[in-house]
């Protein structure tokens, strides 16, 4: 895991960086003038473990993890005028002196304009500014320390730093409302560390701190200005090849010392002895999964025209190939995966392309071998899913591209139906909803399917949002998590219109909230009600939930970086980084809400970069073989599962009672119609919660190192409300 961490405090105007004591505590010495040896390393008392000092005195910056020497870069003016840019970044020397003086005019959103994905600091005197993402896959932490405060980019250190106990609450909200921003705020899983909203910047002065905005918001009363369909996509076309760019033109690096190869092995090569061993090939790789976000990546990647040193112009390097990894599931059934297979084949006909199918059957499900892996910053669903993704991972590239983003980057959240309302723009609400009818199939149902629809989107649009979050906290404490008119409530399985009408609404229940216990759920409601007495967003409600979709997904990515890390390897996730998503936020609601439009517009990227040949079948879904998965998953290991609920923290914490939850499981494997997202979702943070209380160690050293790591005491119970 890689991570920086600095902090600002009032004793550091003393000139030291070292005189700091234990959680939110004056320190125990007076603080005295540090050193005037140039190692600033030397006068501090607390430091991370393995880092690498950016700057020292009076706010110092560390980089921390295994870092890529590109990776790393800080530009000075002056002494106290810097900055410092950590992770894949486009932009030129000149760009960032650039912005970085316009930071000191206060001007932040220069620092998000350039392509890549990065995270941004700039001291300007004793000013520093910490600036994250849009999407918040590069998230910004921040606890009160040492008369000051101190951030990161992972919540961990910071834990470790203030000696925080878990923040049983934010757990509670994270299993019941896991996309919903009023039930989970700025909290993290420890408490007393915080998280920057996404498109927000850290701003600190001498301890003090502020968050603010970078970005415009939509008004809620006057739609923004639409642009031309065919300008939004060239906008978008532009900004996906450019973050595609950043990562061609980096530098590249070979794998390091991995163990060594044990010779022929008959039935594998080379390149499977490689993966079995772990490590990833030298050069550029990427997902081919069959599904139109991973092909467009790798066919930008591949042929992408203008690079130095490439054969005609084209190509990822001189005579270099990129190569495309396909995870061909052997336990899947049904023509749905065999499709896949073949659009992803045709796909890697292309030349510039070297295709390498990873084929793994039961070995790979989801939920095996769950007592392996990494303890990763916060829970997340990735964490039964690890050991498929890393098999898959391990045979690919040093610098891996993939397509995680892209639906709730260029889809349009069904939420939005609301807001063509509110512009009273019904006649773009045929196609969607006669979409839906047509997936329903020939029945008496359907034909009410475009009723049904038109009616939830016009409840939405006129629903103010204080009314739908009140709403929504009064189903968690009656224990209602279906929809109105859904048929989910053990009819038969959840269908596309039941989907569709529970995401019309401020707010809705996780699929793990059925399974909370009542003080749980209670602790969540108050939490939702305490949001609805606040000033309320100004944005419209199908912006407001497709940006905390996103923020969710954005989350769920960096979680599953560190789940599934191959040393060595990068991976490269373009559609989150924010000139992706701040262009696809210019295209027309009218466009988004068309079926098939994401396929359509990434179809129009790759012909604008003169790809125009792609498969039959472009822009199929594969949720049928993802759910399937998953179902065959718990099935083949039900029986650990349910031991790994026999005692487990969860219940504990009082968040869960450990028999419903068997009972769950055991409903799963047999077949029935029980919400596998939410089981996900039960068993990685149970998962993550024995790795936490078992992990040793601490990220700090120093003489006033803090004297435990965080969670040190282990699940504290439940209190009472």
């Amino acid at each position: 895991m890689r991570w920086l961490v600095g902090w600002s405090s009032v004793a550091a105007s003393f000139g030291t960086v070292g005189a700091v004591g234990r959680a939110g505590a004056t320190p125990s010495t007076p603080p005295t003038p540090s050193s005037a040896s140039s190692d600033h390393s030397e006068s501090l008392t607390v430091h991370p473990v393995g880092s690498q000092l950016l700057w020292g005195d009076p706010d110092p910056l560390w980089a921390v993890g295994d870092w890529r020497p590109d990776e790393v870069r800080t530009l000075s003016v002056d002494t106290f005028t810097r900055i410092a840019v950590l992770g894949c970044c486009g932009a030129s020397d000149e760009q960032l002196r650039v912005g970085l003086f316009a930071a000191r005019g206060g001007a932040l959103r220069h620092l998000t304009a350039w392509s890549g994905s990065y995270t941004a600091v700039v001291q300007v005197g004793r000013r520093v500014t910490v600036v994250g993402d849009l999407a918040g896959a590069r998230p910004v932490f921040y606890t009160p320390w040492a008369n000051g405060t101190a951030y990161a980019t992972a919540a961990l250190p910071l834990a470790d730093l203030i000696e925080a106990q878990l923040d049983i609450g934010h757990l509670a909200a994270l299993l019941a409302c896991p996309d919903v921003p009023e039930a989970l705020r700025d909290g993290t899983p420890y408490a007393g560390v915080r998280r920057i909203p996404p498109g927000h910047a850290l701003v600190l002065r001498e301890g003090s701190r502020e968050i603010t905005g970078y970005e415009p918001v939509a008004s809620l009363a006057v739609a923004a200005a639409q642009l031309d369909p065919e300008r939004a996509v060239d906008g978008v076309r532009e900004a996906l090849v450019e973050a595609v760019r950043a990562r061609l033109t980096a530098p590249r690096h070979a794998p390091e010392t991995v163990p060594p190869d044990p010779g022929p092995v008959p039935g594998m090569g080379p390149a499977d002895r490689r993966a079995a061993r772990g490590a990833p090939v030298p050069g550029i790789g990427a997902d081919l999964s069959g599904g139109s976000a991973s092909a467009t990546l790798a066919l930008l990647a591949a042929g992408l025209p203008g690079l130095p040193g490439t054969v005609l112009g084209h190509g990822t390097g001189a005579g270099e190939r990129l190569l495309a990894v396909t995870f061909n599931d052997l336990t899947a059934e049904g023509p749905g995966a065999e499709a896949e297979l073949a659009r992803a084949g045709a796909i890697a006909a292309n030349p510039r392309l070297h295709h390498v199918v990873v084929a793994a059957g039961a070995e790979a499900l989801p939920y095996a071998d769950l007592n392996s892996g990494p303890l990763t910053d916060e829970p997340g669903p990735s964490l039964v899913t690890a050991e498929r993704h890393r098999r898959r991972l391990a045979a690919g590239s040093a610098d891996h591209f993939t397509g995680h983003g892209a639906r709730q980057v260029l889809d349009a959240h069904p939420a939005r139906l609301a807001d063509l309302l509110m512009d009273r723009r019904r006649r773009d609400l045929l196609r969607p909803v006669a979409a839906l009818a047509k997936v329903e199939g020939p029945s008496a149902h359907s034909l009410f399917v475009p009723l049904t629809v038109y009616r939830a989107a016009r409840r939405l649009a006129r629903t103010p949002y204080r009314a739908g979050i009140e709403e929504a906290a009064a189903r968690l404490m009656d224990g209602r998590f279906d929809e109105p008119g859904t048929r989910s409530r053990g009819n038969g399985p959840a269908t596309a219109l039941d989907a569709s009408l529970a995401a019309l609404a401020w707010t809705r229940p996780g699929p793990a909230a059925r399974w909370l216990t009542g003080e749980a759920l209670a602790e969540v409601s108050v939490r939702l009600q305490a949001s609805a007495t606040r000033p309320s967003p100004v944005q419209r409600p199908g912006e407001a939930r497709a940006r905390a979709a996103l923020a969710r997904a954005a989350a769920d990515h960096r979680v599953f970086e560190q789940a599934v890390e191959v040393r060595s390897q990068r991976l490269h996730a373009p559609f989150l980084d924010n000139q992706v998503v701040r262009a696809s936020r210019t295209l027309p609601e009218a466009l988004r809400v068309q079926p098939g439009a994401r396929a359509a517009i990434l179809r129009a990227v790759l012909s604008g970069a003169g790809i125009k040949d792609l498969p039959p079948g472009w822009g199929a879904t594969s949720h049928a073989s993802s759910a399937a998965a998953s179902r065959a998953g718990v099935r083949a290991a039900v029986s650990e599962l349910i031991a790994l609920f026999d005692a487990p923290l969860l219940a504990d914490a009082g968040l869960i009672e450990a028999r419903v939850v068997r009972k769950a499981l055991r409903a799963a494997a047999d077949g029935e119609p029980v919400p596998l997202d939410g089981l996900a979702d039960l068993v990685s943070t149970e998962l993550w919660l024995r790795r936490l209380v078992s992990r040793r160690g601490t990220c700090w050293t120093g003489t006033a190192a803090p004297r435990q790591r965080a969670v040190a005491g282990g699940v504290p119970p439940r209190r009472a409300l």
